[in-house]
């Protein structure tokens, strides 16, 4: 119902997803902190979409705290009690002192705003002197107003602040002064020039009291739009006036900001509503260093978000944690694809675990056959349509009209549905399982079969860690999937090959040892490899007496190669998993690797990349042997010296396994989480002999795939073992210049055998829109697919380039994806020195450098050894979504609080909320917990109370953390820790979080432990999240 006005573009109102929505502030025609703003030149053609109403991260302390001007304070004490927060200052001069500069407090209350200041009603604004020529290009076209004018505030107006709209003063230029019909407030009856670098006083004026807010608002905080007065409804395109509104300066817009003394603005249009977010970086006094408040950055302290609105806009779509992508807007053209600077693409769990409550249903079409288009093969999902009275359906990928076999027939109701829609399950639901017959095989469904492959040299007898191994896979025995058919066998190692005969006839097993390593043969092929149910006594016998075996074995030797081919040539007539356990660098016979180690001259060469590929391609060649025969690898590397992981970890890499690195392994600190991982590789659902491929709609392709695999064709991922730990990655683009559909289909069908023998299809059906609208692509984006194939890409990039150019491609397309983004509100919107990002990617920024920071990527020769950098890498390329994202950004929360209230006012959601990692948030009274999804980190206070460390670590309180291990003790408080510690595993069983402890100022341990993984801490000369923020904002602005 609102006015029109003609000869002006009306631009649709989107309506807010949340009762809070960003107030654009106001900005000056000059940025301090970049070029004069051109907004004429970042004119795009394409109008946007219906904007969606987002959050802003803009506070009071983001215009008038003390980093409102850049300032930034010497930061307080790196530990310290975040309950005991200074107030807030600003740098107003004192009356009587004008060119001194002292502290203030801030506001009182942020209920309590400075109410706006201007001229008296009624007095007319004050012409500039002819003397002074306005600073401001004549034109002859009428001003028009951008929103209603703001009041003359209270800030220091000497200082070159970007967020305002009084064109501010500035060195070597006389006060600027609107001209008449501006929708500027008028000047000042005293004209001052200000000192830079220091507020004026300005003599109250009266004015209407502003109507207070009812929404307190603090740094960080959400300010709401004020509801419209008007008794009409505010429609697409229309334009009301907004009451105004007390709000602290930094929060308050056009709207609010209402003048009554000023000129109406020319042709009475109101300012657009902005949707998106934004953060307000402004000048400091005295300084052109741009600056910013860090309490309002964003930051995912719940963790990886699904986009549920899409869930809901798709009700038929599989759920998010089977399939991702990066944006659920696809574009229709392939300029968008150009402009949108982001990955394009997916990420497919197919195997993931299914919501709480729900399950895949399994389809067993017995006479029928499995329903498939003819021509794309694509199988029946929700979003095929049924004509001609149900005889014939249309398929969603290729558009084929099919026959509909007789077996699968049934009659359309009135609204075109079958009438037996709600017991077919492949036409309701976006996930589902169907039963292959006979022709999906090549072979007799396999058994699930393990194999292990230990090594008993010198230094993995003396860790420990055969004793383990042995007794965990024992006590496996009755969970391993697939009984009664699961087959079984083991070879041990050194110097020579130790196969074992296993036969159920014996009463225990028999070693048979080849020494020959360049002419491997197997021994009694038919009775290495047993089915476990008839052979379990004789398994059993062989795991008991496995560590006393070799308890005395001073071997030093490692044929680790040859050995590899022995267990492949056992293996290659059934397939399964194979497990190897590796403890010395291979060193005879095939496959035997140089100790090259980790050379620092070559970092910063164009040979460092070589370090992190595989030496011998014996490896990959190998890996593709495996392959091929159904066999997957998963590797158990323990060492405390160079073992290579870089050529190890090719044989899981390309055969859809995953590394387990434990560096030092020593039993009795690291057996726990040894115990638990091995159990749960062997005891998780796992789907055998698996082959994927991902079918998507007319125009649209897959161009890449990353992840653990091998390519078996174009698109066809070969995967031996695929669990539910399991992600991959793909990029897609268009083939087509322009698409003509308005729904693009995907769907990702896994061909698998399950434990239970049956051959069976799984397979996810998902739809997304087509939009022509570049900023709907940007709103609908989805950051943890996004970060997920930005770390894939990166790691394989390190692969054939420098660590540095792989952390500069992360935020280089960061900066242009912004920018991009930048362009298409710069003609509707004043943004000056605003960063502006959709709400979608706010936490895109963190993520990247959290990324960069991470151990594949970080720094160069001195941050990480080389083992644990790529088998960090090796690990990241197969993590899904959600572990992947809590690696990047870890959990640190404050439990001595907890550990201390009685029980009964114990509320455990709130100890578990989420801090920010900074140095800051760690007070040395108390006791913290930093989570990654790896390990627990558990940090005590300096000054934590004594009787807490008691409690919790007994007679070893005052002991070095370093040589103390974390165990339950015969107190409440022991209790209730571990308590915690067992919840937070419980969340994700994919690994297990082994304590480590660590004192205040206990170093080098603290700064390796802990400190050097807060992300957003500047530490060893990498950027800390406020650092990185402006450095992004100064590299969009270029060339905007």
């Amino acid at each position: 119902m609102g006015t029109e006005n003609p000869g002006h573009p009306n631009f649709p109102v989107r309506p807010s997803a949340t009762p809070f929505a960003s107030a654009p502030p106001p900005v000056t025609p000059f940025s301090s902190s970049g070029p004069v703003a051109s907004e004429g030149n970042s004119f795009r053609a394409t109008l946007p979409a219906a904007p969606q109403g987002t959050t802003p991260y803009s506070s009071f302390g983001s215009a008038v705290g003390q980093d409102a001007f850049g300032y930034r304070p010497s930061p307080p004490g790196r530990f310290n009690d975040p309950s005991l927060s200074s107030a807030p200052t600003s740098f107003v001069p004192p009356t009587g002192a004008s060119f001194q500069q002292f502290p203030t407090p801030q506001f009182p209350s942020t209920a309590q705003a400075p109410p706006a200041r201007g001229p008296p009603v009624g007095q007319p604004p004050l012409q500039p002197p002819a003397s002074q020529v306005p600073f401001r290009p004549q034109s002859s076209i009428p001003p028009i107003s951008m929103g209603s004018p703001p009041p003359s505030v209270n800030f220091p107006s000497g200082v070159y602040q970007s967020d305002s709209s009084f064109p501010g003063a500035r060195p070597n230029f006389p006060p600027s002064f609107p001209s008449v019909g501006s929708s500027y407030p008028a000047a000042r009856a005293t004209l001052q020039q200000p000192m830079p670098g220091y507020a004026t006083n300005q003599p109250a004026v009266p004015q209407a009291s502003p109507v207070p807010s009812a929404f307190p608002t603090q740094p960080g905080s959400y300010m709401p739009l004020p509801t419209s007065p008007s008794p009409f409804s505010a429609q697409q395109g229309s334009y009301f006036p907004a009451p105004p509104v007390a709000a602290p300066l930094g929060l308050q817009s056009r709207d609010q900001m209402q003048h009554p003394g000023s000129i109406p603005p020319v042709g009475g249009i109101q300012s657009l509503m902005e949707d998106f977010s934004s953060l307000s970086v402004t000048s400091m006094p005295g300084s052109i260093e741009p600056g910013l408040d860090s309490m309002v950055l964003p930051r995912p302290l719940y963790g990886d978000v699904e986009p549920k609105s899409f869930v809901e806009t798709f009700p038929l779509n599989c759920n998010p944690r089977y399939l991702r992508l990066t944006t659920t807007a696809m574009p229709n053209s392939q300029s968008l694809v150009s402009r949108w600077h982001l990955p394009l693409g997916a990420v497919v769990c197919p195997l993931a675990e299914a919501p709480e409550g729900e399950e895949v249903p399994v389809v067993n079409f017995v006479s029928s056959g499995i329903v498939r288009c003819r021509r794309c093969r694509t199988y029946v999902n929700p979003y095929v349509t049924f004509t001609d009275a149900g005889r014939k359906w249309r398929c969603n990928i290729c558009s084929l009209l099919n026959d509909v076999n007789g077996d699968y027939f049934a009659h359309l109701d009135a609204t075109g549905q079958r009438i037996d829609l709600a017991e077919r399950p492949e036409l309701t639901k976006g996930s589902v399982e169907f039963v292959a017959p006979t022709e999906y095989m090549v072979r007799p469904p396999m058994p699930p079969l393990y194999f292990f492959l230990i090594d008993v040299s010198v230094a993995a007898v003396r860790s420990g860690m055969i004793e383990v191994v042995a007794q965990t896979i024992k006590s496996c025995l009755d969970q391993l999937p697939g009984f009664p058919r699961t087959q079984i066998g083991f070879i041990t190692y050194d110097s020579t090959i130790h196969f074992y005969n296993m036969k159920s006839s014996l009463t225990q097993p028999q070693m048979m040892v080849v020494s020959d390593l360049d002419d491997i043969f197997v021994p009694l092929p038919d009775d290495l490899l047993v089915n476990l149910s008839e052979s379990r006594t004789v398994v059993e016998t062989f795991l008991d007496s496995l560590p006393s075996m070799f308890q005395d074995n001073l071997n030093m030797e490692s044929a680790f190669g040859p050995s590899l081919k022995a267990a492949f040539m056992v293996m290659n007539q059934l397939g399964g998993k194979l497990l190897i356990f590796q403890n010395t660098l291979p060193s005879l016979g095939v496959g035997r690797l140089r100790l090259r180690g980790d050379d620092f001259r070559l970092y910063g060469t164009d040979k460092e990349h070589t370090l992190r590929l595989p030496e011998d391609p014996f490896y990959k060649q190998m890996a593709a042997d495996l392959t091929k025969y159904q066999i997957g690898v998963n590797i158990y590397a323990f060492s405390d010296k160079y073992t290579d992981i870089a050529s190890l970890g090719t044989l899981a890499k390309y055969t859809g396994g995953q590394v387990y690195y434990y560096p030092s392994f020593q039993s009795a600190v690291h057996g726990e989480k040894l115990r638990h991982e091995l159990a749960r590789d062997l005891t998780r659902e796992t789907a055998w002999e698996a082959v994927m491929r991902i079918r998507c709609g007319k125009g649209v392709r897959f161009t890449s795939y990353h992840g653990n695999f091998m390519l078996r064709s174009t698109d066809l991922l070969a995967l031996p073992a695929v669990d539910c730990d399991k992600a991959y990655a793909v990029q897609l683009t268009l083939e087509e210049t322009l698409l003509t559909t308005q729904t693009v289909y995907f769907q990702v069908a896994l061909l698998y055998t399950a434990s239970c023998g049956e051959r069976r299809i799984r397979v996810h059906t998902l739809a997304a829109p087509v939009v022509s609208d570049l900023g709907e692509m940007y709103r609908q984006a989805d950051t943890g697919a996004i970060v997920s194939l930005f770390s894939r890409l990166a790691i394989e990039k390190t692969l054939a380039h420098k660590l540095e150019d792989a952390r500069n491609s992360v935020q280089q397309r960061i900066v242009k994806a912004l920018r991009e983004y930048r362009n298409l509100y710069a003609v509707q919107h004043r943004l000056g020195a605003r960063m502006i990002y959709p709400d979608s990617l706010k936490f895109l920024p963190l993520y990247g450098l959290s990324l960069c920071k991470s151990i594949p990527l970080r720094g160069g020769y001195a941050d990480a050894q080389l083992d644990e950098r790529c088998a960090a890498g090796f690990t990241m390329m197969a993590l899904p979504v959600k572990k992947l994202l809590k690696l990047l950004y870890p959990s640190l929360i404050r439990v001595d609080e907890y550990l201390l209230k009685p029980s009964s006012q114990v509320d455990f959601e709130n100890i578990m909320k989420r801090l920010t990692l900074i140095g800051e948030s760690l007070d040395s009274r108390g006791l913290y917990i930093y989570d990654d999804g790896f390990r627990f980190i558990l940090w005590f206070g300096r000054m934590l109370s004594p009787d807490i460390s008691r409690n919790l670590l007994g007679t070893d309180f005052a002991a070095e953390l370093s040589k103390v291990i974390l165990s339950e003790h015969d107190n409440e408080m022991s209790r209730r820790l571990m308590g915690i510690l067992k919840k937070l595993r419980e969340s994700d069983p994919s690994y297990y979080q082994l304590p480590c402890l660590v004192r205040q100022g206990e170093q080098p341990r603290e700064g390796l432990l802990l400190l050097a993984n807060l992300v957003e801490d500047s530490i060893g000369g990498t950027n800390g999240y406020l650092d990185w923020i402006l450095q992004i904002h100064r590299q969009v602005q270029q060339n905007a």
